[in-house]
């Protein structure tokens, strides 16, 4: 009997069953994570009936299925999300509450998995639930990281890097699946033979390591779906059991077992060494192989022929980290199957599809052909192949013209390059936003846009309402509901209904109490974590992303600097008071982000500790940016600072939960703001600085003079002379760095030379958010355009337009699907 169809009573008594037999504790003796591995165990026995049902739907009926391969699943907290999506939420609250025990607070509990670290994760989350919401066939495939990417502490202003232990307790929602175990090889040498006219290749004397898979179920909202995340974790077999037991033995043995075990152990490890590299390249190689392996004897449990594999399985490479996909399926066709290349290649590049996520050069991945040869030698012999017969048909298509073909080569001046392989072994390739694939097509990746226009498509990213409304803001989820229905959360256009209400007056009253309430328990939060007080009915200005020179952090804070200069020169200045909110994390190699993190940190105790300047500006840096702390800040933020250098960011998705949530967006033409200005209205978000096409004049012809600016502009010197003329608490040496990028290296991302428009645009922020009422209007627009941005729409797209995948509604019953 599923739980919605239990009584209060026999709720009560399946928690305390779990509590006894799980725990091995009665409720007086049990602790807050005994009770809630004793909820989890009690859901998770619900979701895994909904599971097994959905597995064997889909075998019965054949359905094609796409598996999403990403390095990064940010998933954040699942209980209540689950709890929502089951719509048993209520129901367990009540029940645990005539036990005196707080879900609220027992949700806090669980630890946020420690799978991602940016926007790739949390996209790639979103896009799990948006299918299983939609009750389409598709899964995830990632690594089961140990430690994650890192937690984010704050010592002395700098950030310093500890492991994320997330799994020390154990993660209820997922199970081990030993029987499902795979193994994937490393090393080696390929032998080559002919037999009977035919050339074998046989891998010897590698270095076999299991991939063990842990499954999490992923719900879908009011649906009988449940799709798996299936999470690969590296493990050896007892290395010790063949062994005659020696010091020496043991030595090597445990020696082999970290190598092993390291795979799996942590998110994006540094790469700026050799060791680092190859761990990387390790990593990625051991998630595309597992994952193959897993989809291949899944799929022959129904079709003993792989000639119809691409009508069945659909493979999504999420960003250039899981390319090698495209060589491990025809490895896997071609030696363990028996195919010729001809009929393998045709099943792979009808199989893959590629998203590209970045215009960054930097990102573009690719490896030494010592590297690959050395660790993956059948591997670098078919990406070998690869790159000669497509050097071939560029030879044919564009005979004598040698520059291009070295620049769209796969192996290139001894590189193996991930985005031509990703492109040339994918029938599809798309950008995640308006311009970028515009960039992409005319700039980047313009010269395979010309050989395969066919291939390239857009895609503009999107969020899930579900976990960004009405799972982290119910009070502004329950309002919407009153006004428009419940309808929206299944079919975000309906959200649009809204607008008709944006200028009444009673509406926004409402929105305001529930925004303010927002906002009083955020301050509650940087109170206990910081001991800062900051007033809740300050403007609540928000940047929170990874810190990256392009994202420009150091463009918002320099403003900041700005505006504490302007206020201490004009006391009488009259300008709304503002809380300035930050978080994110740096890459731990990426020295000049993590020093402007200390200057956001410095700045901050400089204008906080300012007994003048009182209550009208703070500053605040949130440590150990996360999913969880996202759900705290993002409900209460009135700007979303949206500023990146235009044509750098790819789309941004922060940007669309944060005007989900009425946040108004100050920021560039640049990614997805494009769009976002589009179906807002321009009158409804602040725009400011350099457009792409400026941009990209001066890379390409130069014309830009920082230091000229520098000059000419006193409030630019100012900020700049306070790095080092000790006006800021840190020695005057500190933040040198950062002035000489700007001024002796010609300041890469344009910060001073957006800086006054920025300027101009946080006036006129300010004049807006005087206007209370035409405030709350544009943030009840904002709201009411945010479902375009949905991920439900996305997804709905890439499963008509890229993977030919057909709702799956099996035996559930019938409900009206997204308007998408």
């Amino acid at each position: 009997m599923g739980i919605k169809n239990k009584s209060q009573k026999e709720l009560k008594e399946l928690f305390l069953e779990k509590l006894n037999s799980q725990q091995g504790r009665s409720l007086a003796e049990a602790s807050e994570k005994d009770k809630f591995q004793a909820l989890g165990g009690a859901i998770r026995d619900q979701i895994n009936q909904k599971l097994v049902q959905t597995n064997r739907e889909y075998r019965a009926q054949g359905v094609k299925q796409v598996y999403y391969f990403s390095l990064e699943f940010l998933l954040g907290r699942l209980m209540k999300s689950n709890l929502i999506n089951l719509g048993v939420r209520e129901r367990w609250q009540k029940v645990l509450a005539e036990l005196d025990i707080d879900l609220t607070e027992l949700e806090q509990i669980e630890p946020e998995a420690g799978l991602g670290n940016g926007g790739l994760g949390r996209l790639a989350a979103c896009f799990l639930d948006s299918l299983a919401s939609l009750s389409l066939p598709g899964h995830g495939c990632g690594i089961r990281y140990r430690y994650g990417h890192f937690k984010q502490k704050i010592a002395d202003g700098y950030q310093v890097e500890i492991p994320d232990n997330w799994l020390k307790d154990g993660y209820i929602w997922e199970v081990r699946r030993s029987d499902k175990a795979v193994t994937v090889n490393f090393g080696g040498e390929v032998a080559v033979e002919n037999r009977a006219g035919k050339t074998t290749y046989e891998l010897k004397n590698g270095q076999p390591i299991l991939a063990v898979p842990y499954d999490v179920p992923v719900i879908g909202y009011d649906s009988e779906t449940v799709n798996t995340l299936r999470l690969w974790n590296a493990e050896t077999e007892d290395v010790f059991d063949n062994l005659p037991f020696s010091k020496n033995n043991y030595q090597q043995g445990a020696k082999y077992r970290n190598e092993v075990e390291e795979i799996s152990e942590i998110l994006y490890p540094d790469d700026t060494y050799h060791e680092g590299k190859m761990l990387r390249l390790k990593q990625e190689y051991f998630l595309v192989s597992a994952g193959l392996q897993s989809i291949i004897r899944t799929y022959k449990k129904t079709k003993d022929s792989l000639a119809d594999f691409a009508d069945r399985v659909a493979v999504h490479i999420n960003d250039t980290h899981p390319a090698l996909a495209i060589p491990e399926l025809m490895r896997l066709l071609m030696d363990e199957e028996g195919m010729g290349w001809d009929q393998a290649w045709t099943i792979t590049t009808s199989t893959f599809s590629f998203t590209n996520h970045t215009l960054l050069s930097e990102a573009m991945e690719e490896w030494s052909i010592d590297n690959v040869r050395s660790l993956l030698p059948r591997i670098y012999m078919i990406i070998e192949e690869i790159n000669k017969r497509f050097c071939h048909d560029l030879q044919q298509e564009y005979p004598g013209n040698q520059e291009l073909l070295n620049e769209m080569a796969v192996i290139h001046k001894g590189m193996v390059r991930m985005a031509p392989l990703a492109i040339v072994g994918s029938h599809t390739v798309n950008g995640v936003a308006r311009l970028h694939t515009k960039i992409l097509k005319e700039r980047e990746l313009n010269n395979f846009y010309r050989l395969f226009p066919e291939k390239f498509q857009n895609k503009t990213n999107g969020v899930t309402q579900r976990r960004w409304l009405l799972n982290s803001n119910p009070e502004l989820a329950e309002l919407i509901t009153d006004k428009i229905g419940d309808s929206w959360i299944c079919n975000p256009r309906k959200l649009k209904g809204l607008e008709e209400h944006a200028a009444d007056s009673a509406f926004q009253k409402r929105l305001a109490e529930v925004k303010l309430t927002d906002k009083e328990k955020l301050a509650d939060f940087i109170e206990q974590q910081q001991g800062l007080i900051v007033d809740p009915n300050s403007l609540f200005d928000v940047q929170i992303k990874r810190l990256h020179g392009y994202k420009r952090q150091l463009l918002n804070i320099l403003h900041v600097l700005h505006l504490y200069n302007r206020i201490r020169e004009e006391p009488n200045l009259e300008i709304p008071a503002r809380t300035f909110i930050f978080a994110g994390k740096a890459a731990p190699g990426y020295h000049y982000a993590k020093l402007i993190i200390k200057l956001i940190n410095t700045v901050g105790k400089l204008v906080n500790d300012d007994p003048e300047i009182e209550d009208r500006l703070k500053v605040v840096f949130l440590a150990d940016y996360g999913v969880s702390l996202a759900e705290k800040i993002i409900p209460a933020a009135e700007v979303s600072e949206q500023i990146s250098t235009a044509s750098k960011e790819a789309s941004g998705t922060g940007n669309m939960k944060l005007m989900m949530n009425g946040a108004i967006t100050l920021g560039t033409m640049d990614g997805a703001n494009i769009e976002i200005r589009e179906e807002v209205g321009a009158d409804n978000v602040v725009i400011f600085g350099l457009e792409s096409d400026e941009v990209m004049d001066f890379y390409q012809q130069g014309g830009y003079n920082s230091r000229e600016i520098y000059e000419q502009e006193p409030a630019v010197k100012k900020v700049l002379d306070q790095l080092v003329d000790g006006t800021l608490p840190a020695s005057q040496s500190e933040f040198e760095e950062i002035r000489r990028q700007l001024l002796d290296f010609n300041d890469q991302y344009f910060v001073l030379k957006d800086f006054a428009s920025y300027a101009r645009a946080q006036e006129k922020i300010g004049k807006l958010y005087q206007d209370r009422e035409h405030w709350l209007e544009m943030s009840a627009i904002n709201i009411a355009s945010s479902g375009r941005f949905s991920s439900d729409r996305a997804i709905k797209e890439y499963a008509d337009q890229i993977w030919d995948l057909e709702p799956f509604i099996g035996s559930e019953p019938e409900k009206e699907q997204s308007g998408y």
